[in-house]
Parts: structure tokens; sequence; C-alpha cells
């Protein structure tokens, strides 16, 4: 089942979710940013995007720390998310990351994550909220020949099971149960956590999307 094809979301209590129109234009990213900015309780929305070639998710989040701890966020999501797609996929191909951000699934580029805070937020103030968001390529139908897209691939590709729902629900437990490791064990232990995936350097990784967002399509390059 898709997401666009879905009745709802099964989410721990934490969450609620915000579901984007079939129509929508803007990504689930950009929806999350504008609740998060215009709404000082959006802390905990998860807002699920309609396309049916991506599965994109962000989540609203209520930060504690400065913005120079807070943002290690950005790695507990890109964590949460490399775990759902390794939960979900054929088990003999590895998940990994990058330091911009990509996830990658057996070397392919199949998607990525991006963490958003307040323009004006500076390094040592708490910001008002964070934005992390994640997308996979679901579909690569629009691509033609896969031949013509190397570089990447997709859920559809690799056998995934679902395409959606299931990932969405996996992605918000995994994500949960993150955060609370964070808060329980600090940041030297989310750093471990990312290690498997990110390699031997797991620092922040600079999510800002720009090593493979493409605005023009509004989704992962491929």
């Amino acid at each position: 089942m898709t997401l666009a094809d879905s009745p709802g979301l099964l989410l721990p209590p934490a969450f609620r979710a915000v579901r984007l129109p079939p129509a929508a234009r803007e990504t689930a990213h950009e929806r999350a940013c504008a609740l998060a900015a215009a709404d000082a309780e959006a802390a905990g929305t998860l807002v699920v995007g309609a396309r049916p070639d991506l599965v994109d998710v962000a989540v609203v989040l209520a930060p504690e720390e400065p913005l120079a701890v807070a943002r290690l966020a950005g790695l507990v999501g890109l964590t949460a998310l490399a775990e759902t797609v390794g939960s979900h996929g054929p088990p003999d191909k590895p998940v990994t990351v990058d330091a911009a951000g990509a996830l990658f699934f057996d070397r392919a580029r199949l998607g990525g994550g991006r963490l958003a805070w307040p323009d004006s937020c500076g390094e040592d103030a708490v910001p008002d909220w964070l934005v992390f968001s994640c997308m996979l390529i679901a579909s690569k139908r629009e691509a033609g020949d896969p031949g013509h897209t190397p570089d990447s691939t997709s859920l559809e590709e690799e056998g995934f099971a679902t395409t959606g729902v299931a990932l969405v629900e996996s992605f918000a437990r995994h994500l949960l149960r993150g955060l609370a490791l964070w808060a329980e064990d600090g940041a030297a232990g989310a750093r471990a956590r990312a290690r498997g995936f990110l390699g031997t350097e797991a620092g922040p990784p600079a999510l800002d999307g720009a090593g493979w967002f493409d605005p023009a399509r509004g989704g992962p390059r491929l």
C-alpha cells in the first residue's frame, strides 16, 4: 500500500500526522518549516507528502539545547532513516549515509535527510524549532531507462515489500527511539549508533540537502 492509498498512519503518541493533498506542490520539508515558524505548538507534527514516486516525511522538533548541540538531531534522524531502510530492505545489501546527508542502498543513491532551523538563530542560541526531513525514491518510472540514471535506485527496483505506510511508521518509531537514546546516552552514544552507517568519523553531516536534493524535481537527484 502506498501513502496515497492509505487511510491512516499508526504513529507513536508523540507524533501527530499532517498529510499533504495529492495536488500539493510543496514538499513535506517546506510545509513542516512553515508550520513550525507559525505555531509554537507545532512540535511533534509529522508531515507526509503524497507524491507516489517518493516517500517524503518531515518532523517538527522542539530543541532544548543551543543550536551547536541541537543540530545533532540531524544525525539522529539520518540514523533513524538508515535503520528504517535496513529493516525493510533485502538483508544482503548495505545501507550507508555520507557527510552530505545522502543515503545509499547497495552503493546507489536512494534518498537523504535535511535539517532546518530559524535563519536568525545563532550557534549559541536555542532554536525555537528544528525540522528534520527525509526522502526516499519510491519509483523511477518517470526517468525512463534505469541505465540513464545509474547513480540512483528506488524502493521499487530494489524489491522493497512496501513503498509507503510501513516505512513512515517505522521511521517514526526509529526516530523516537533515537531521540530517547540520545537523551539517555548523550552525544557520544548518538554518534556511536551512526557510525555503522556513516563510517568511523560520525560527526554531524551537512544536512542542507545540497548533496542529494534536486530543487527542480522536488526530490532526490536521479
